[in-house]
């Protein structure tokens, strides 16, 4: 059995922030140990923007927020492990893994941090009535199959729960050509950032469902269409309520749950959320083991899981070296849901998107239809963007090309926004790129992209 400093369970956001907060406090031993063959966790497949606007104060995918980490690793020369899966941990921190090629190996550490983040729902943990056909899919595999592996999963698909990675593939998927239906939610109002609402569904007109859930999914060997009804205040469906969809595809975004089977082992009481207990220095009740992003609780940002796990790293690293543990610690975010207003004749609401505070704005509108007064934004960017929506609508379009013969995909985007009604027409340009040879983050592999002057770059190395 070998002797380590400090071990990582995670190469994603959380553990990769918290081997970097580590070394800056002091500690040099560290190793991360991670399952995938790739850094990042789930972020690159999240080749969407609106990342890195707390961290970094500017908007970046899935992919180049990464790569920013991953960089930073590189610099300090704190070793990863890929292909790496740790089968067990223990309360006095023996952490038994099995890697590729190195077969079963044993470390002891001076200290753990917890970083394997979570894991989605599927059908099980929601009990639907009806067969079990191929075409009922969650959405983070969706997303996996698309941005990575380069498949569709479906033609025409009703997605259930507007959790954010829901409402993200709903618009993915509308880009990549399949029609989606409806978003059904169960719960009186949306469990995704407003954002996401606005950008994603009411851009491609997707109908969110509010109070409503999928009751029946029709289909033997494939999907061929669900059942859906309004639900009462028990949440139970409403039997003269029911409606037929026909679909191929039932895709889920029905919520995440902590990855808690090796803060189990270790003997790490859970929180009532099901996550590893930790406390605002994100210690948790065994001595050496911390934790932090996901597997502590589910963000919604990624800038959030790094502000956490900056302050695991830094105190894990304090424990190491015997210094006491101190500070504010860590303030937990929750989410910023600005009311529903009552509107005048010439007054609209539309939500900001230029950041994942997502305000709420209310637009009054002149007879000739100019904007008139804006109110709800909390920096002067919410006025400018409503301005802009109001008269010639932008965004940031976010996509894959091919590379060489295979199924290999690249992350691209647009280097700024282009007109809101040329996405679809951009899609077409994008997908006959095909790369040929390598290529960084930043390099350009549409120049001008359809007289825009906007010019479409790698996300991430390839």
């Amino acid at each position: 059995m070998t002797e380590r400093d400090l071990v990582i369970i995670g190469a994603g956001p959380a553990g990769m922030g918290a081997a970097l907060a580590a070394r800056e406090n002091g500690v040099k031993d560290i190793v991360i140990l991670e399952r995938a063959d790739k850094a990042g966790g789930i972020l690159p497949q999240c080749i969407h923007n609106g990342f890195g606007l707390h961290r970094f104060r500017e908007e970046l995918t899935g992919p180049e927020y990464a790569l920013r980490f991953l960089k930073g690793l590189q610099r300090e020369d704190i070793e990863i492990r890929l292909n790496t899966m740790v089968i067990d941990i223990t309360p006095d921190l023996a952490v038994t893994a099995m890697g590729r090629g190195a077969g079963v190996t044993r470390v002891r550490a001076k200290a753990v941090v917890l970083a394997m983040g979570c894991r989605e729902r599927t059908r099980g943990a929601i009990q639907i009535s009806g067969t079990r056909p191929s075409g009922v899919i969650t959405a983070g595999a969706a997303q996996r199959f698309v941005n990575i592996e380069g498949y569709m999963p479906g033609s025409e698909i009703v997605i259930l729960g507007s959790g954010d990675i829901g409402l993200i593939m709903a618009r993915r998927l509308s880009l990549e050509g399949a029609r989606v239906k409806a978003v059904c939610e169960i719960m009186p109002r949306s469990g995704g950032l407003q954002r996401n609402i606005s950008q994603c569904l009411n851009d491609f007109s997707i109908p969110l469902m509010l109070n409503t859930t999928v009751c029946e999914i029709h289909g033997r060997e494939r999907v061929t269409g669900v059942t859906i009804a309004r639900v009462d205040g028990r949440m139970k469906p409403i039997a003269d309520t029911r409606q037929y969809i026909p679909c191929d595809t039932l895709m889920l975004s029905v919520g995440l749950i902590p990855e808690n089977e090796l803060s189990l082992a270790a003997g790490v009481a859970l929180a009532g959320n099901g996550g590893a207990g930790a406390d605002k220095y994100m210690r948790t009740n065994v001595p050496g083991i911390f934790a932090c992003g996901n597997v502590v609780h589910v963000h919604d940002l990624a800038d959030y899981v790094t502000e956490e796990s900056e302050e695991a790293g830094k105190n894990a690293a304090r424990y190491i070296l015997g210094k006491e543990i101190c500070g504010d610690g860590y303030a937990f975010h929750e989410k910023d849901l600005e009311p529903e207003e009552g509107l005048s004749p010439n007054e609209r609401q539309i939500t900001c998107i230029v950041c994942p505070v997502g305000c709420r704005l209310t637009v009054r509108l002149n007879d000739n239809g100019g904007v008139e007064g804006i109110s709800g934004n909390k920096c002067g960017r919410g006025k400018d963007y409503a301005i802009e929506e109001f008269t010639a609508p932008r965004r940031v379009l976010t996509s894959t090309v091919h590379c060489g013969r295979g199924r290999r995909l690249a992350p691209v985007k647009t280097k700024g926004t282009i007109p809101k009604g040329l996405l679809l027409p951009a899609m077409a340009e994008i997908s006959k790129v095909r790369l040929d040879q390598p290529g960084k983050a930043g390099d350009t592999v549409i120049g001008d992209l359809l007289g825009t002057g906007v010019n479409v770059v790698l996300t991430d190395d390839v």
